[in-house]
């Protein structure tokens, strides 16, 4: 080794723990998928499932058209397919062992070796085939074998060589099938069981964080969430998620209720909880129909993408995959100008085209126009405070059970506001600043190590009123006599 004389230095640099802040906005999707078609060997039905593509999606709850019964399939397709985003979590509260019915054996017409289901949902481990006087029962993988087709129905096919006769055009068969009718609001809701721990419905948001170490920020529940219990389900659980965070559910109000009527459904059904923000009604894309909620969340999450994963910034004014907006029963919805401000007036969030496409049209949280302050009545103002909020656990969990010293109220002090100047410096705060304070901070707290600071932070309003004054100017008539 060279020997070295002389002085000589060397510059470290600390490692803030603002460097752990969420920069994804992770959607969380509760219902019912065909998971009859998983290819899954893991559990896929009450599981909270990371997903980060189409592919992906159908790899763990298959596919199918049938949105109504499987509404997971809508998301998933707009999410990723139209919309173009990822990642997202993804609930299915469906169970094929329970949520089924029995189809029994009935004679099938097998034609070169192959039968076809009329049906999609069919659990294909409870497919039995027997011979035509039903005497007789085949072994699955050695005398016939199953698949599925593009559309999720089970093709059958005789495996040559087996026991089942050549040229036989007649077998019967029978099967389990998915049943999404019994996928009822308290599925949704769902529970935790007492004695087993075992989580379902809306519960499972409790092991996403341990699970994808993402906090979730979403709550969606297309084709749920317009149901009131449901609805006062999400609210209840987007607010203490694991103890420490906060989401916000994006609400579907019911789509067959006209405009004149939807603010009193609204107000009866008390949809009205600053954590949440209502859209109403549905919305239609290249001839498919989607649930306004869906295109909500993929228009939020696209917004803070454009903005690193930080939702300082309204979803409002912003394009839409959409055609025109429509009711429940398919039938279009014309909201003019004045009608949509009078939705957003009364906390309500639709879609607007003003000749330069399709945006969704609203800021204003569910809590308004009953709570009115900016914390609350704001949508990217109460996503920003939930935001930062979760964010600080994130980044300060290291700092737990440390020596209660005043190097470490030093430290927590300056990156703290470290953290907000560069908030403030992109834009996404107008100011913020953390304080220790002596009277927050008795000895009695101090000598049972509780620590305590205040933050102040301003997230930017939404410019959602803008007015240009305009005057007719006589000084400008003294330009006819110049011109002469």
């Amino acid at each position: 080794m060279a020997e070295y004389h002389g002085i000589r230095t060397k510059e470290l640099f600390r490692d803030r723990s603002g460097t752990t802040v969420q920069t994804t906005t992770l959607p969380v999707f509760f219902g019912a998928a065909p998971v009859n078609m998983t290819q899954s060997s893991t559990p896929v039905t009450n599981k909270a499932i990371l997903v980060s593509s189409m592919e992906e999606f159908e790899y763990y709850f298959g596919y199918s058209d049938d949105w109504a019964a499987f509404p997971l399939c809508e998301a998933a397709f707009y999410f990723f397919t139209i919309a173009e985003l990822s990642p997202a979590v993804f609930v299915n509260v469906l169970d094929p062992a329970t949520d089924n019915k029995v189809v029994a054996p009935a004679a099938a017409t097998f034609s070169d070796g192959i039968y076809t289901t009329s049906e999609s949902g069919i659990v294909a481990s409870t497919v039995s085939v027997k011979s035509s006087d039903g005497a007789t029962t085949y072994v699955v993988n050695t005398d016939f074998a199953t698949s599925f087709d593009s559309n999720g129905r089970t093709v059958v096919t005789i495996i040559p060589g087996g026991a089942i006769p050549a040229n036989t055009t007649v077998l019967q068969v029978g099967y389990s099938k998915l049943d999404p009718t019994k996928v009822t609001p308290a599925k949704i809701i769902g529970g935790e069981n007492s004695t087993t721990g075992v989580r379902t419905g809306l519960e499972v948001i409790e092991e996403v964080f341990l699970t994808t170490r993402l906090v979730p920020n979403l709550l969606v529940a297309p084709g749920w969430s317009s149901d009131p219990t449901v609805y006062a389900a999400m609210v209840a659980k987007s607010l203490n998620i694991n103890g420490l965070f906060e989401a916000h559910v994006i609400a579907d109000l019911d789509a067959s209720e006209r405009y004149i009527n939807l603010v009193n459904w609204k107000n009866d059904n008390r949809y009205t909880s600053p954590y949440s923000f209502n859209v109403w009604p549905k919305a239609k894309y290249d001839d498919v129909t989607y649930h306004m909620s869906v295109v909500a969340a993929a228009r939020a999450v696209a917004t803070d993408a454009d903005n690193g994963g930080i939702p300082f910034e309204s979803p409002s004014n912003k394009a839409i995959f959409a055609d025109s907006l429509v009711m429940e029963d398919g039938s279009e919805a014309y909201v003019p100008f004045n009608q949509a401000n009078y939705l957003n007036n009364n906390g309500i969030v639709t879609g607007l085209n003003m000749g330069n496409g399709w945006r969704l049209w609203g800021n204003r949280t569910a809590a308004f126009p009953t709570l009115t302050d900016a914390q609350r009545a704001f949508i990217p103002v109460r996503r920003m405070f939930s935001w930062v909020k979760n964010n600080i656990v994130i980044q300060y969990w290291n700092k737990i059970d440390g020596s209660l010293n005043n190097r470490l109220i030093g430290e927590i002090t300056d990156d703290v506001n470290f953290w907000l100047n560069g908030l403030v410096a992109a834009g996404a705060l107008l100011g913020g600043r953390i304080e220790y304070r002596a009277s927050d901070n008795p000895i009695s707290n101090l000598e049972d190590g509780i620590l305590t600071y205040r933050l102040f932070i301003t997230p930017p309003s939404p410019a959602q009123d803008i007015e240009f004054i305009v005057t007719y100017d006589l000084a400008y008539l003294a330009t006819l006599g110049a011109a002469a």
